[in-house]
């Protein structure tokens, strides 16, 4: 009992003496204080990190630039760092108080740009690539993670033809037209997985995105770059503490820029008045807007939780996005998570990243904007319902209301993605990597009418109609890589890597459909009990398809003194997808740049911060067509009657084979000029650049026999296309309190069809853009070798006759009617689709605490087919409601539908698309809030244009049949209602 008693008193002496020591350690311990401000010493500068040396203690400016750090006694240096600018060390002497000027470094590691398999130095890239980081992202609330870079690249188009809609993706296109029938976008990949699904990406875990415009930069993903390639890196974990960090906003939007078809009133007066043969229901009834859900409202949360040490670090985030469309039945609602751990060992030889990601979505989708046509166009004296409550059918419409009503159509998806990274120091300068992902992405799509819906009474027998989709589509990605890094004489550096890439796809379809049901009450979740199945009307299909890509690639990088710099890349690529005579081909790339501002000759230009010339040749490919395209495939036709008595399914061919299929080639030069001004107060980047598309795929006509079908898939043509693109970015006021920067970019690009046959097949022309409506007006885009792409071919508008009948100019200069013209000989180019110029700027005020950006956006030198107008402007459409010209403007047009150069407008325009106000609230104490900033935004507040249909954002400048405006659901243009939006916003860390 007695040792015991010794035993535990000398435990409590110990601890008491230990606790003393850690008093007087604490004691000996003193406060710094500071402020940190740039060069000039009148900007504050939030966030720079103020490390003591060699240990872990540490803290962060606030706003205002101050500090305050606990730091123990004896010899320490304070250690300051922030990006963008030079890291500087201050010894501790007698004073408590520390303040210290930063200078910017725009040769620093902040200018580390993403590129193909690695990272480079700013200032050792060669090729025409463009960082955007999150300071730059949009404000705007993104709905696609690409909306948060629409109109920061030069080059880059991003177009939301699908206006507000949550359910739509953008179109996206980098400097101009690279096929006719296979893939046009860039290629996506997120945190090195390629073709990333774009679904897993949210706002606030997007650390940046890296966009490789040119053939040299492009060339090492091969036959999946022919459109560019768009690199995503995710945010990951740091060292420090553990920081938590909450991000939300709530947005709501409004009607914007509807079109102006006339009122209930107007309508009815116009009955009245013997204007419109039509019958007054005695309603007056504004039938878009109860399509319009005006209790909308948008929200997203996203908590993340980081942290990390010398030897590892995490990232986990959560989110919830609930996207509430302009119009009823359609929203968009998402969860799902990230999560980054990344691990070192091995005395840090060893490197180990895991990413996973995953995304569960419902998404409603009976509403897309393709039924407000139907409305636009109802007679608005009439009323939704029968007298007895009921809702109105009738067979020439059809009755929107009800159908978003007595109608489902419900999509349940799940996407995921895993990827792994090993990482080995074998020796020095030399690593070993091996890198593996997954991407699971699959989804059930169902729908169901009921029994009273209009589609079941018209088309079902009043027996109600249930369908299901399921999809299934698995990634798999293998790329082990050899990288290796020397420097021979200080001024001779090596960087080379080399590397092989396995990936595999599959994916599968299942349909179902049925009717003949009894109720509704198991609308498609119990689809067997329809009547149809055993009357042979019931439907099902199903499908599997898969495709394999296996390159070899390699790139050697070599720098002297950082002033002459080269890049050499090679892939040898090969793809299932092709002929058995050109399954493998060669992408190869060469590019130089020059440092002019380190030589000797400029050392007098203090002015100069940075002058680099680049120059760049490469080449890419197209593999983005559909599987089995070289081979003769099967498809089913009828069933015959076997002599055993059983229907049996009877197949044919469906496409010719062509072994000697082989990949489209992009060939490019790039001429670039990146430069930098007075510390940073002036940058930039200047690029020219042309590309020569070859061996174009597409469907050409044969003949019957020897060949098995009317048609082969060949390579046939080439396309062109020469650009200039322009960045700058200026700081013309910079003061203690208040700053002023501008952001430009401008893109100018020309797409020609070079020519459009070989020496074994002759096209004469390429038609796009069917019209659509009433008419069968065909094709409203024509393209002869030569010809730029996206012109408008048709009849050219000489006037009207005396009776408001149309006349249209010959190809002799004389007028005559439609009937009299020959479309061979009379129609000519009346409008080019394609803008010229693409321009955006931004301008972001700071003052103290509060921030305001301002961002706009416009396309220039373009034209729109107004089909709009065309339908809905003329009083051929009555009956049915027409736009307000068909009594103005167009009030004398007693013809028919015509598609001429009457049609074709200027879509020229500028818009005001965000302007954001933001106040980040300044913390004295730190312990628990780190950094809070509000803001409030609002969307598309104007546009400037002379084109009087829809919001001319939103109709298609990209692919082959941009610039016909919509006018409904009968093609990709499906018209969505334009809005305006306004959100408020919230971030805030721990």
């Amino acid at each position: 009992m007695k040792r015991r008693l010794l035993f535990l008193s000398r435990i409590c002496l110990h601890s008491i003496w230990m606790l003393l020591l850690s008093m007087l350690a604490f004691s000996q311990s003193r406060t710094i204080t500071g402020k940190v401000l740039d060069v000039s010493g009148h900007s504050p500068l939030p966030g720079v990190t103020v490390q003591v040396k060699g240990a872990t203690i540490g803290t962060q400016t606030r706003t205002d630039g101050t500090y305050t750090l606990n730091v123990p006694s004896g010899n320490v240096t304070l250690v300051f760092t922030f990006v963008g600018y030079k890291t500087e060390e201050m010894p501790l002497g007698a004073s408590n108080i520390v303040n210290i000027n930063l200078s910017s470094d725009v040769t620093s590691l902040k200018d580390v740009i993403v590129v193909g398999y690695g990272t480079q130095k700013k200032q050792e890239v060669t090729s025409s690539i463009t960082a955007i980081t999150a300071a730059d992202f949009r404000q705007s609330g993104a709905r696609n993670a690409l909306d948060l870079i629409q109109g920061k690249v030069a080059g880059l188009q991003i177009s939301r033809i699908g206006g507000s809609n949550p359910n739509t993706s953008p179109a996206i296109q980098l400097r101009g037209i690279t096929s006719f029938t296979g893939t046009m976008s860039p290629l996506v990949i997120i945190d090195g997985i390629p073709g990333g699904n774009l679904d897993l990406l949210q706002q606030d875990d997007i650390a940046g995105f890296s966009v490789l415009k040119d053939g040299s930069a492009a060339a090492i993903y091969g036959t999946q770059a022919n459109g560019g390639v768009i690199i995503v890196t995710t945010k990951k974990g740091t060292k420090g503490p553990a920081r938590v960090t909450y991000n939300n906003y709530f947005r709501k939007e409004f009607k914007y820029r509807i079109p102006k078809f006339l009122t209930a009133d107007e309508y009815a007066a116009k009955i009245a008045d013997g204007e419109i043969n039509a019958t007054d229901k005695g309603y007056r009834t504004d039938f878009v807007d109860l399509l319009v859900n005006h209790d909308n409202l948008t929200q997203n949360h996203n908590l993340a939780f980081s942290g990390g040490n010398d030897q590892s670090n995490y990232r986990a985030s959560l989110y919830y996005l609930n996207q509430q469309g302009i119009l009823k039945a359609n929203e968009r609602q998402q969860y799902g998570g990230r999560l980054s751990i990344t691990s070192k060992g091995l005395d840090d030889r060893l490197t180990a990243q895991i990413n996973l990601a995953t995304n569960f979505n419902k998404a409603n989708l009976l509403t897309d904007g393709g039924n407000l046509q139907g409305y636009y166009t109802f007679n608005p004296t009439y009323s939704p319902y029968n007298k007895d409550g009921s809702y109105y059918f009738e067979q020439t419409s059809t009755n929107e209301l009800a159908r978003i009503n007595q109608e489902t159509d419900i999509r349940l998806q799940q996407t995921t993605s895993g990827d792994a990274k090993v990482s080995l120091n074998l020796i020095k300068g030399l690593k070993a990597s091996i890198f593996g992902a997954v991407t699971r992405d699959s989804y059930n799509e169902s729908g169901y009418a009921d029994m009273m819906s209009e589609t079941s009474v018209e088309n079902y027998d009043s027996s109600g109609y249930a369908w299901q989709s399921s999809f299934l589509n698995i990634k798999y990605a293998v790329e082990p890589t050899l990288e290796y890094s020397a420097t021979i004489n200080k001024n001779h550096t090596i960087t080379a890597i080399g590397g092989y890439s396995y990936r595999y796809e599959f994916e599968k379809t299942f349909d179902v459909n049925n009717y003949g049901f009894v109720n509704d009450v198991f609308h498609e979740d119990n689809i067997g009990t329809g009547n149809q199945l055993l009357a042979g009307k019931a439907g099902m299909s199903s499908n599997k398809k898969d495709n394999k890509l296996i390159a070899f690639f390699g790139r050697v990088n070599y720098n002297y003194k950082d002033k002459y710099m080269i890049s050499m890349i090679l892939r040898h690529e090969g793809s299932s997808r092709f002929g058995a005579n050109n399954k493998w081909g060669n992408f190869p790339a060469l590019s130089i740049g020059w440092n002019m501002r380190d030589e000797a000759f400029m050392q007098g230009l203090t002015f100069l911060d940075e002058l680099k010339v680049r120059a760049g040749y490469g080449v890419t490919g197209n593999s983005g067509i559909d599987n089995y395209a070289s081979l003769v495939t099967m498809s089913t036709g009828g069933t015959y009657l076997n002599p055993d008595g059983v229907w049996r399914q009877t197949y044919g061919p469906k496409r010719n084979p062509n072994p000697d299929l082989k990949w489209e080639k992009k060939s490019e030069y790039n001429l670039g000029v990146d430069f930098s001004f007075y510390k940073g107060r002036i940058t930039g980047a200047i690029d020219v650049y042309k590309r020569v598309t070859n061996d174009l795929l597409e469907y050409v006509k044969t003949q019957q026999p020897s060949f098995v079908t009317n048609e082969i898939y060949a390579n046939v043509g080439q396309v062109s296309s020469k650009g200039v693109e322009i960045t700058l970015s200026g700081v013309p006021v910079r003061t203690k309190a208040f700053s002023w920067n501008v952001d430009m970019a401008f893109s100018t690009a020309r797409n020609i069809l070079d020519r459009y046959s070989n020496s074994v097949y002759t096209i004469k022309y390429v038609t796009y853009g069917d019209i659509g409506g009433y008419g069968a007006l065909g094709d409203a885009i024509r393209t002869y070798g030569g010809d730029r792409i996206g012109n408008f071919y048709g009849k050219r508008f000489a006037g009207l006759t005396s009776t408001g009948d149309w006349l249209f100019y010959k190809a002799d200069g004389t007028k005559a009617s439609a009937d009299q013209l020959d479309s061979e000989k009379d129609f000519g180019v009346i409008g080019n689709a394609v803008p010229k110029v693409y321009l955006s700027f931004t301008n972001t005020f700071r003052y103290k605490n509060f921030d305001l950006r301002a961002f706009m956006r416009g396309k220039f030198g373009y034209n729109i087919l107004n089909t709009m107008e065309m339908f809905y402007g003329s009083k051929a459409s009555l009956p049915s409601n027409v736009l307000e010209t068909a009594f103005t403007k167009n009030g004398n047009i007693t013809g028919g539908y015509q598609y001429s150069s009457y049609y074709i407008e200027k879509g020229n325009f500028m818009k005001l698309d965000e302007l954001t106000l933001g106040y980040t609230v300044p913390f004295k104490n730190r312990k628990t809030i780190q950094n809070m900033r509000l803001y409030f935004t609002a969307t598309n507040l104007f546009t400037i244009t002379n084109y009087t249909g829809n919001d001319p954002d939103m109709i298609r400048d990209t692919g082959l049949n941009p610039g016909v405006d919509a006018i409904n659901a009968s093609d990709s243009r499906t018209p969505y209602m334009g809005t305006r939006g306004f959100m408020v916003g919230l971030n805030v860390g721990f």
